[in-house]
């Protein structure tokens, strides 16, 4: 045996050996990624054919419903290894087929997400377009089921892009349309544990207590920085309420809590440390820096008048501590939890 072909101990190895590692485990998880994507495609595809079958032999051939507890029963029995085939899960499959009768949206959209968010869709939402808007964006940010059923909850997307901002006016597009469609309006605190006449300071100190919620609830592309943020200017010194920075806008936004009804004067407040950042904070290479007011109640008039003429880029929207989800954002359809009980088996 030659000096070359010895065997290396675990605490040797060749130059290059650890990069050349460190790529072939980047390798191997994007490709079981790729695997289990394709896996995925294929079971929600299935899913929706059963679906379909079903579908259409109950229209053609006038089957009743005993005839799907006949095929879970027959379908476990060919295929004991196979979870997903128990009668609540061959109706839900029905429902699925259903509800998207286009093959090609299953194809194209809520065939890339799992079978789980696809009941999760299936079940909080009514109108195809917000289910597909939905699936879209749980593509788009990776939302984890829960994450998913929180934001339909929420009503995420109703939300968004309805806070009074200037940005039109004093931002370039396309900026100032992706700034506008980033803040939202209200914006609810479901996670703070106070009550509802909490000061700002309670409410600052409860948010970065529950920053992961906070950040959930601002939206995709938000980083925190921090909270009491020192800027000194003139000799005096200032404290900025929360600060974070925006990873798609790549600029800071400065966030400023009102535990009352908005006031034109607040606008003043807030465009002076949007001066101080711009100016002792952010870098040549960021975009001006962004205002938002969190108010606990706000006129839209008079905050439109009062963003009007100033000079720097801020929103102004309501914010709302609640002890749990609102009764208007419940639905009528079963719960997740209901579901993942009914669906045992799929787990």
């Amino acid at each position: 045996m030659s000096p070359h072909d010895a065997p290396l101990t675990l605490t040797e190895a060749p130059d290059g050996y650890a990069d050349w590692l460190t790529e072939l485990k980047t390798r191997i998880h994007t490709a079981q990624q790729r695997a289990a994507l394709a896996v995925n495609r294929e079971l929600v595809a299935l899913y929706w054919q059963i679906g379909r079958d079903i579908l259409e032999r109950q229209a053609q051939q006038g089957w009743g419903a005993k005839v799907i507890e006949r095929l879970a029963h027959d379908l476990r029995t060919a295929f004991p290894d196979m979870k997903g085939f128990s009668r609540a899960n061959l109706m839900y499959m029905r429902a699925f087929a259903e509800a998207w009768p286009d093959g090609g949206i299953v194809q194209q959209a809520v065939g890339q997400l799992p079978w789980g968010h696809n009941l999760v869709l299936l079940s909080r939402l009514k109108d195809p377009q917000r289910r597909l808007a939905y699936a879209q964006r749980a593509i788009e940010h990776g939302w984890s089921r829960n994450v998913l059923s929180i934001h339909i909850e929420t009503r995420l997307l109703e939300r968004e892009g309805q806070a009074v901002t200037n940005f039109s006016a004093r931002l370039p597009a396309p900026q100032s349309d992706l700034a506008r469609n980033t803040l939202k309006d209200p914006y609810l605190f479901d996670f703070l544990g106070i009550g509802k006449e909490a000061d700002e300071r309670a409410i600052e100190s409860a948010l970065v207590q529950h920053i992961t919620r906070f950040l959930l609830e601002l939206g995709a592309g938000f980083a925190f920085v921090g909270r009491q943020v020192h800027v000194e200017v003139g000799g005096d010194d200032f404290f900025i309420d929360l600060l974070f920075y925006h990873l798609k806008l790549r600029c800071y936004v400065v966030v400023e809590l009102k535990a009352g009804a908005f006031k034109p004067e607040h606008t003043g407040q807030l465009s002076f440390y949007l001066s101080a950042v711009d100016s002792q904070v952010k870098d040549e290479q960021d975009n001006p820096t962004i205002g938002l007011l969190l108010c606990r109640t706000q006129n839209r008039v008079v905050a439109e008048y009062a963003l009007r003429d100033s000079s720097k880029p801020i929103g102004v929207a309501e914010y709302r501590i609640i002890e749990s989800l609102p009764a208007e954002l419940q639905t009528s359809l079963p719960s997740t939890e209901q579901i993942e009980r009914e669906l045992g088996d799929l787990d």
